[in-house]
Order: structure tokens, then C-alpha cells, then sequence
């Protein structure tokens, strides 16, 4: 298998932010499948037109985010199965008091939300087209992806890249606002820019990493909490469609 690094495709959808397809990351066995697979930031962005084309797409939304923020935030998309698996436990709040670090951030959320993480990787393999959000699509949203495309075999630096992508898409006015208010609110925290705003590629290398040492595999982790064989082995059906077959390459 070639390893690939280039991003995956992004959607552009007016009111909402990162909406790209997984699809077409190399995977053990072949690539994963275009069109099954989608993350993006919140849905409440998003005009009559903006949730056609997310209608278009999708057959199932799967929210991450907490009550207030759905009740701030509400999703502009009817017509579609929504399921909502909040990942955070308690107040984000204590993540910036305590001055966490995304990758402690990632821990949390791999220790503490893995029931919901399985979830989610349930309605994945499923193998209806998906949605998963959150607020910025990049943390709750970056390891749910990552944690489904790992266990599928799928190229561990290409899945680094979509996820490091996330920032990047975020508008540089907003990620610039969001960091001055947060250093504001939290003096103390000496990582509160890069929580809302950073997806630095080391570190869901780091992620991925920690969590083949303490499991074995993104697949050995979501089969300790819960997944079933025939689970895993209908999320790699849904996810991963054999290569092309190029004439006259050699075998």
C-alpha cells in the first residue's frame, strides 16, 4: 500500500465549517469508499440551501456535542437521523482551568467516553452515509474519525493529515478571536489557544500511538469496550472498497 498524505475532500457548504469526505484514504486491501463517510463542524450555520446539499449527502448525523451546546447551537438539518452521543463528561470548562492538553484532552475522551466512541463506530458500520460533528468538528469529532478509519486499516499518516487539516479550515478571523478570548478567560492555561482552535498533526500521531501501546489497535480498543466481531468486520465492509485494478500492472 502507497501511503498518501493529501487531504481528503472538502465540501463547500455556506454556514458550515470543515464539511469534507473521508473517502479515498488508502486502506489495507484498498481505499476507503467516497460518500459513506463525512465530519464538519455544527450544523446551525446553515440556510435552506446549505441543508439541502447536507441532506444530499448524508443519511445519518451523529452529534457529539453536550445539551448547552446543542441548545445554543441548534441544527439547521431536518429529514435526517440524528443521533446525539455527547463524548464530553462534566464541564469543558475544567479542561482550560486545569490546563490540559489536547492530548490529555484525546485521553479523556478515549477513557472516559468509550461507550459512546463505540456508538458511534455502530452507526458508522451501519454503512449508511454519516455525518459526525461536534462544535469545531476537530477534537470530539478528530477522534471518533480517526478511531473508525484506524480500525479499518486505513493509512495512519494519511488519517493524521485529515485530522491536522481541521484547523486549517477554521477561519483565521475566527481561530484569531477564539484564541484572544480564551487567553483572557483563562490566563492561567498556557494551552487555551491551541484547544479550540490547533489540530497539530503530532498529536493524534501521538494519540494513535498511545493507544496501539495500551491496546494492541484502534480495533483491539473498540472491541475491549464493547464492539462485537461482526461489528468490526461490517465497519470495514461499510468503510473500505477494494483498489481499482490498474490494466497491465504487475501483480
Amino acid at each position: 500500500m502507497t501511503a498518501t498524505t493529501e487531504p481528503t475532500a472538502i465540501v463547500e457548504i455556506d454556514g458550515v465549517t470543515g464539511f469534507r469526505d473521508v473517502g479515498g484514504i488508502p486502506a489495507d486491501g484498498g481505499v476507503i469508499r467516497t460518500g459513506r463517510l463525512f465530519r464538519s463542524g455544527h450544523l446551525a450555520g446553515l440556510g435552506a440551501q446549505g441543508a439541502d446539499e447536507v441532506r444530499a449527502r448524508v443519511r445519518r448525523i451523529v452529534d457529539l456535542r453536550a445539551d448547552d451546546e446543542v441548545a445554543a447551537d441548534v441544527t439547521a438539518v431536518t429529514g435526517v437521523e440524528i443521533t446525539r452521543l455527547p463524548l464530553y463528561l462534566g464541564s469543558t470548562r475544567s479542561f482550560f482551568l486545569e490546563d490540559y492538553s489536547l492530548g490529555e484532552i484525546y485521553a479523556h475522551l478515549l477513557g472516559g467516553g468509550s461507550n459512546r466512541l463505540v456508538d458511534a463506530v455502530r452507526i458508522i458500520a451501519a454503512g449508511e452515509p454519516t455525518l459526525v460533528h461536534c462544535t469545531a468538528g476537530k477534537d470530539r469529532t478528530g477522534v471518533t474519525i480517526a478511531l473508525a478509519l484506524a480500525a479499518v486499516g486505513a493509512d495512519r499518516e494519511s488519517v493524521v493529515a485529515d485530522y491536522a487539516l481541521t484547523g486549517d479550515l477554521i477561519p483565521a478571523e475566527h481561530r484569531r478571536a477564539t484564541s484572544e478570548r480564551l487567553a483572557k478567560k483563562y490566563p492561567q492555561s498556557s494551552h487555551a489557544w491551541m484547544l479550540a482552535t490547533e489540530s497539530p498533526a503530532e498529536v493524534m500521531r501521538e494519540t494513535l500511538a498511545n493507544l496501539d501501546a495500551e491496546w494492541g489497535s484502534a480495533a483491539d480498543y473498540l472491541i475491549a469496550h464493547g464492539l462485537t466481531a461482526s461489528e468490526l468486520s461490517a465497519l470495514r465492509a461499510a468503510l473500505v472498497e477494494s483498489a481499482p485494478t490498474i490494466p497491465g500492472a504487475s501483480s
